[in-house]
């Protein structure tokens, strides 16, 4: 049997569109001939498929084993059905969709493998809903947000461009390799870098994050050089850089408060826009006592205790509020704490 110049022509023609090396497709192209070989009429029990490029001669030998599999006889195989094109044609085919797919696979993972935690932009294609997941077309590849990765409520519509984090690249995966998310908190860190130079060349460092996605996040970042103040560099001019982020987020809220060394301090800007009267802290059990003037009260525990609650994550303090007693001031509780330091 004798492989045509048309023939090799289209074989490497088409591994050069398909991104794979002609060598691959020979290879496929051989087990298609022993697979057709074995699927007619009279078959031996096994056959090897030998073919040169150069020449196109193809062979197909036939074998004779014994119990234990090793070959006894082989002979030159005599094919002369009918059906051994298109079943070989078929095969083909078949074992070419495969070398094309476990090739784009593993330039995917050439390319992605390693990049966890990286920000990457991408076009929303499609929902998948045998595997509850959507599609991004990031240009040279795919990637999935899983529902449990996606911001809750958030509506991605085909055509939508979002960002996005790389949380996992898998290599042992069947369908597609990369896995991002959108409602973790190192996105919003990602985001921030993205919009903020100062974070880059440490000039201002995030030192704490708490998010609910799709609703509310706070961070506390901390400034190196004393005449760079943190929260304006990281919101922006008439807040600009804060602006871009929440454009993102669909309107997701974003607090900045100032890191303080200071647990008092820290407690009291975590706990903003609401006005602190007193701050006592419990170091044993972690927890702060926070006491407000009543009509702050809502204002510090935010809605369903979405503020307090964000406060108590980004500081690690269990935080309680309440109306504002005969406590002393905070400035004397200050002073108290920096004495017992001492």
């Amino acid at each position: 049997m004798k492989l045509g110049s048309d023939i090799k022509q289209a074989i490497e023609s088409l591994a050069l569109d398909k991104g794979v090396t002609v060598d691959s497709m020979y290879e496929a192209l051989v087990s298609a001939f022993r697979s057709a070989y074995m699927r007619i009429e009279g078959a031996a029990e096994e056959a090897r498929v030998t073919l040169d490029p150069d020449s196109g001669d193809v062979t197909v030998y036939a074998q004779e084993l014994d119990n234990e599999g090793n070959v006894l006889k082989e002979w030159e195989a005599d094919i002369n059905d009918n059906d051994f094109g298109r079943i070989a044609a078929q095969s083909f085919k078949q074992m070419m969709t495969t070398k094309v797919r476990d090739a784009k696979r593993a330039t995917v993972l050439e390319a992605y493998i390693g990049r966890e935690g990286e920000l990457i932009t991408g076009i929303v294609t499609q929902f998948d809903s045998r595997f509850n997941q959507t599609i991004i077309d990031l240009q040279d590849a795919e990637a999935v947000i899983p529902s449990s990765e996606r911001i809750p409520f958030e509506r991605l519509e085909r055509g939508n461009r979002i960002k996005a984090l790389i949380t996992e690249v898998r290599e042992d995966a069947k369908g597609i390799p990369i896995i991002i998310s959108r409602n973790r908190p190192e996105f919003i860190q990602r985001m921030l870098e993205l919009e903020v130079p100062e974070l880059n060349d440490g000039t201002i460092e995030l030192r704490a994050i708490a998010r609910e996605a799709g609703s509310r996040t706070k961070i506390a970042v901390f400034s190196n050089d004393p005449n760079v103040d943190p929260k304006g560099a990281c919101v922006g001019s008439r807040g600009s850089r804060v602006r871009q982020i929440v454009n993102e987020l669909k309107g997701e809220k974003l607090d900045v408060v100032e890191w303080r060394e200071d647990k008092v301090r820290f407690i009291i800007e975590a706990l903003g826009p609401a006005d602190i009267e007193l701050v006592e802290i419990d170091e044993h059990t972690k927890s702060a006592k926070v006491t407000v003037k009543d009509n702050q009260l809502s204002l510090a525990i935010g809605k369903e205790g979405q503020n307090a609650r964000l406060a108590a994550k980004l500081t690690g303090y269990k935080i309680d509020i309440q109306g504002l007693g005969d406590s002393p001031k905070v400035e004397e509780v200050q002073e108290e704490t920096k004495q017992e330091e001492e």
